[in-house]
């Protein structure tokens, strides 16, 4: 089997300065990143409800997804162990089960629903594509962005028969480091009781089996459907820019950006990558809604970020070869059972910026 991967040149971040945006109306945050002022420039404005009309991540509020988002989370926290995350990683990495394109990955979250997320019951790929084009609007020229926003739930796929049929517990939802006490911020903190880890000492101190300022890198975070699609990309050589993974992987880590907590653990890189997910997280929150994009109108740009050649014109591709025969589900989620099945050919393209 063959995986084709279409490289270019990285491209590094840089400073926002958007085209439609004067320089009076624009926020600057801190390290000189640029906020638009939407207000002033017609961009996307965070809306202060969600689609079921509460404060977003809310999960107080009385709703019909109330008990459903409690549940996924006491599983979560009962089952989410050190050693679960371990033999998770070192399982998924082999990236042997199943190969296609990106936009056909996209179109298989028309098949998932995220029963975490308090804001949205609509399928994923409209978060997806919300998502993107509310960052499309206000960072015109940052297509690595766009691109970003694009795949940064595809890992999601790991809910379906065909990539292991995952439980929901073990791929979407806040995540947070093992090895380490929990957090009291974490969602739902008093189901961790009844997590097996409680009983370890160490792991209930602050650094646990880290140092301080170790880096992210080297902290063993949840497992779930960011982790994963981080390794699709890394194993893959992708040639995004280092803070595009660092999104990737973290976007879920609320009680990191969101909280402040864990902080001792990062390093310069995570203090400075941090600072673009914190950008992303807004538009990944708050675009949340019940309106619909026009899929078929947006497929073209999105197409074309995939299929996008080098910055000299001349776009190239390396072909890797994994064999890819069996999809193979790990046997700890089937309690112990291993069963293999032979999946068909698919062709995978993993482009790259």
């Amino acid at each position: 089997m063959t995986v084709c991967v279409e490289q270019s040149v990285p491209v590094e971040p840089q400073v926002v300065e958007e085209k439609n945006h004067s320089n009076t109306n624009e926020l600057v945050l801190d390290g000189g990143f640029v906020e638009p002022s939407n207000e002033a420039t017609g961009g996307f404005d965070a809306p202060e409800v969600n689609a079921f009309g509460h404060t977003f991540r809310d999960y107080d509020a009385e709703s019909e997804r109330k008990k459903q988002v409690e549940e996924f989370y006491r599983l979560n926290h009962i089952n989410q162990t050190y050693e679960f995350v371990q033999k998770m990683r070192e399982e998924y990495k082999k990236l042997d089960k199943l190969e296609m394109s990106i936009w056909e990955c996209c179109e298989l979250l028309n098949e998932v629903v995220d029963e975490s997320d308090p804001d949205l019951d609509e399928p994923q790929i409209e978060h997806l594509l919300q998502s993107a084009e509310a960052i499309r609007k206000d960072y015109p020229n940052e297509d690595w962005l766009h691109l970003t926003a694009l795949i940064h739930d595809l890992g999601k796929v790991l809910l379906l028969p065909r990539f292991g049929e995952l439980p929901q517990w073990a791929v979407v939802g806040d995540t947070h480091p093992l090895g380490c006490a929990f957090d009291e911020s974490i969602v739902h903190h008093k189901y961790f009781k009844e997590n097996p880890d409680i009983n370890n000492p160490i792991y209930q101190t602050k650094n646990g089996i880290y140092e301080e300022g170790c880096g992210l890198e080297n902290v063993t975070i949840s497992w779930g459907h960011d982790d994963y699609m981080y390794l699709v990309a890394k194993e893959n050589g992708t040639t995004l820019p280092p803070a595009a993974l660092f999104i990737i992987r973290y976007h879920s880590f609320y009680p990191m950006h969101s909280s402040g907590a864990y902080k001792h653990l990062m390093n310069d890189e995570d203090v400075e990558n941090l600072k673009w997910v914190n950008i992303f997280n807004k538009y990944d929150l708050y675009s949340k809604s019940k309106s619909r994009v026009d899929i078929e109108k947006v497929k073209p740009y999105y197409l074309s970020l995939i299929k996008k050649k080098s910055s000299d014109g001349k776009g190239w591709y390396e072909k890797r070869s994994w064999p890819i025969e069996r999809l193979f589900i790990p046997s700890l989620i089937l309690q112990s059972r291993l069963l293999c099945s032979t999946v068909r050919t698919m062709k995978v393209i993993f482009s790259k910026f």
